[in-house]
């Protein structure tokens, strides 16, 4: 496993960003020429530098450059401005035990590791091989703790853990798989559910109800930027839009009848 202090991250003019790993060898390419990896690696991050003419600067490569500008990717991602909502809503921190299916290039694992930190546990699970491979090659370039548990295996055959404090499900048809994630998680646990569509939303909802699990919210977040001009202060012409509408739940339980408070 690579340790995150290896990687810095080069910005400079025309938003450009680059993620490399200081311990590496060779020239990292810029738009105007190159620059050795090992006269980088001699630089305090927060310093600058020059190649013909043009300043750049080099930085530690936070959880945010990493997920965006590094991580190798073949499937849409939980992006940062969903990510840590859905962290805040799942009330994850350190030390909890928290699931998710599916992985993907596993972004969001990454984002999960670092939350729950060294005494917390990260389990999820991918179905596909390919996509698994690609996640714990992505997890080994950027985790800081050995604390997350890979499974290539779909857990529509069932889920190994149990009281877990929260689960994230981002597959395509999370009704199907309700009850495998009430039955790992503890009582009062928190669910979180990524969909595209309206028509999964709804679908889901249904279900939500059907496996003892009461909605807390259904949200939607968007996220515009602006141009760093103070004398033309306006937003960025393009904006990622839609990304996912996103569903919170908790598990409740499943006796029916309730507790009943005496008159």
């Amino acid at each position: 496993m690579k340790s995150i202090h290896n990687k810095r991250i080069i910005v400079g003019p025309d938003n450009f960003k680059k993620v490399v790993d200081i311990t590496s060898s060779g020239k990292v390419g810029l738009p105007k020429g190159q620059v050795d990896v090992q006269f980088l690696a001699k630089l305090a991050p927060g310093t600058s530098f020059e190649i013909h003419g043009e300043k750049y600067y080099l930085l530690e490569c936070d959880t945010f450059d990493y997920i965006m500008y590094s991580l190798k990717r073949q499937t849409q991602i939980v992006y940062p401005k969903e990510g840590s909502y859905i962290a805040m809503r799942l009330d994850i921190f350190p030390g909890k035990r928290v699931g998710e299916a599916g992985t993907g290039s596993g972004a969001f694992t990454v984002y999960l590791s670092r939350l729950v930190g060294p005494h917390g546990r990260v389990y999820t699970y991918e179905q596909r091989e390919e996509f698994f491979k690609l996640a714990r090659k992505n997890l080994d370039e950027f985790c800081e703790y050995d604390n997350v548990i890979m499974y290539n295996k779909s857990i529509s055959d069932g889920i190994e853990e149990k009281e877990l404090d929260a689960f994230f499900l981002d597959v395509r048809k999370p009704w199907e798989v309700l009850e495998q994630v009430r039955k790992a998680l503890k009582l009062g646990g928190h669910l979180g559910i990524l969909v595209p569509t309206t028509n999964q939303v709804s679908e889901a909802l249904v279900a939500l109800e059907k496996s003892g699990f009461y909605t807390i919210e259904v949200s939607e977040i968007l996220l515009r930027k602006y141009k760093i001009n103070p004398e033309r202060l306006r937003p960025e012409d393009l904006m990622i839009g839609h990304t996912g509408y996103l569903i919170f739940a908790r598990k409740i339980s499943d006796r029916g009848d309730g507790s009943s408070h005496p008159i």
